[in-house]
């Protein structure tokens, strides 16, 4: 007689538990609100400048300040989260990012709109606390779709762009309730308000008792993985798909007006075709990495990547060969013709986004794999350094385009950026190969057995 044993369930068949689809709809939805606060100086800058009289100069570093302080703080904010629970830091992050976007109603001076702009930024931080919120809730097998879905909150990015312009444009010059003025200053006002409600409503429909993995250990346990080569590979590639998003999402609609002569509002639509792929993508991007496996969907992300800029990068224009006089009067020859339309151009960066918004998701699935424990500190420093990709990207693009007076140089370094990861991570794949079986290289330089040799 055989008796059968009961076998413990599959990991993929692991269930949420009670309280974690409430963590993970209350974390997206303020993490989109919070980015879109964190962002909104794209469209508001426009009025802002026209109202204060700004330089471009000026104009540029509203809203990199707003993306540094964004990023600056996301190592504490991940490792403040593991300890404390990330509902408490989500909570507060959405109460001060509130109260400094209601202060951006009232500023009336370049230096104010500055300092309000880089405490707003305060916002950007939420991501590493979300993703240690998250992946304390959330099993092992689930945490690549779940923090794909927490992180699809960076089409936060397009909020202010559809909404805004009309907003502004039809509450110009009024008054509301005696003391919210409208236009540009609307905006953050109604930011403002949301925040508020959204943090009251975590409160509310989230679990009380949190989840906190890193409570008790020390701060020296928490940043012990930094040390480890492999968390600053993982940091340049978020700064490939992330930093890069959010370097692109800014620099894209000047792109399109300088190069394409579109009006603003066509380039700002056509940026979103960008934006929403590279954000709404990211939990088709976490159910991938949790099927197939992170690694390979980050083969597929950079291979795309690389692929897709480099036809980006190649400048309109044509080669000049000297040639015999009896080919041309002239005794030189144009080959090799080449124009990027403006459709093709659009599709390309439309496939770009896709592959960054599946890549992000990729990324962070590595790190609760790796680093169970320390999900904070790993995916804080790796979020921090993929925010000041954003930050430095806009100024290498404008050097390297004055520099090679090319427009497409800006595509040309993300195809550089791409390549250097892609090998980076086939170089580490190779070598971890090669010490999991050390024989098998012996085996494939050993000469071939001859059969039969002894007949």
């Amino acid at each position: 007689m055989t008796t059968t044993t009961s076998k413990p369930l599959p990991e993929e068949t692991e269930k949420l538990p009670k309280g974690a689809a409430s963590v993970i709809t209350m974390s997206t939805l303020a993490f989109t609100l919070m980015f879109a606060a964190w962002m909104m100086f794209g469209i508001l800058g426009i009025p802002i400048r026209k109202e204060l009289g700004l330089t471009d100069v000026q104009l540029a570093w509203i809203s990199a300040a707003a993306i540094l302080n964004g990023s600056l703080w996301r190592l504490p904010a991940g490792i403040m989260a593991d300890r404390f629970g990330g509902r408490i830091i989500i909570f507060v992050l959405l109460i001060v990012t509130a109260v400094f976007s209601y202060l951006v109603s009232l500023a009336d001076s370049y230096g104010m709109i500055l300092l309000l702009a880089f405490m707003v930024g305060f916002a950007g931080n939420s991501f590493s606390a979300g993703v240690a919120w998250n992946s304390a809730w959330v099993p092992k097998s689930r945490q690549g779709l779940a923090l794909g879905i927490f992180g699809a909150g960076n089409v936060g990015a397009s909020v202010t762009k559809f909404i805004g312009p009309g907003l502004i444009t039809a509450t110009a010059g009024a008054t509301y309730f005696g003391f919210i003025q409208g236009g540009w200053r609307l905006i953050p006002v109604i930011y403002s308000a949301l925040l508020i409600v959204t943090a009251i409503a975590l409160l509310m429909f989230t679990p009380k008792q949190d989840r906190k993995p890193g409570a008790g250990r020390s701060l020296r346990d928490e940043i012990k993985p930094l040390s480890q080569v492999r968390v600053w590979r993982f940091s340049l590639y978020y700064v490939a798909v992330f930093g890069a998003y959010v370097a692109l999402a800014a620099w894209l609609p000047k792109y399109y007006v300088d190069n394409f002569d579109v009006t603003l509002s066509t380039a700002a639509l056509l940026t979103a075709t960008y934006i929403f792929p590279a954000s709404l993508l990211r939990p088709l991007g976490g159910w991938f990495s949790d099927k197939l496996g992170a690694r390979r969907v980050m083969y597929w992300t950079f291979g795309i990547m690389i692929v897709s800029t480099l036809f980006l990068s190649l400048p309109n224009g044509h080669l000049v060969v000297q040639v015999s006089e009896k080919v041309s009067d002239t005794g030189v020859k144009e080959v090799l013709p080449f124009t990027m339309g403006l459709v093709p151009f659009v599709i390309l960066v439309f496939i770009l986004g896709c592959a960054m918004g599946i890549g992000k998701a990729a990324v962070y699935k590595h790190i609760p794999e790796y680093f169970p424990g320390q999900v904070g500190s790993v995916g804080g420093l790796v979020g921090m350094f993929g925010g000041l990709g954003g930050f430095l990207l806009p100024p290498l693009f404008a050097y390297t385009t004055a520099w090679t007076g090319l427009p497409s140089a800006t595509f040309f370094v993300l195809f550089l950026l791409s390549v250097v990861c892609a090998i980076w991570m086939h170089v580490t794949v190779l070598r971890m190969l090669r010490d999991e079986t050390p024989g098998l290289i012996d085996h494939f330089e050993a000469p071939p057995i001859e059969e039969n040799s002894a007949s």
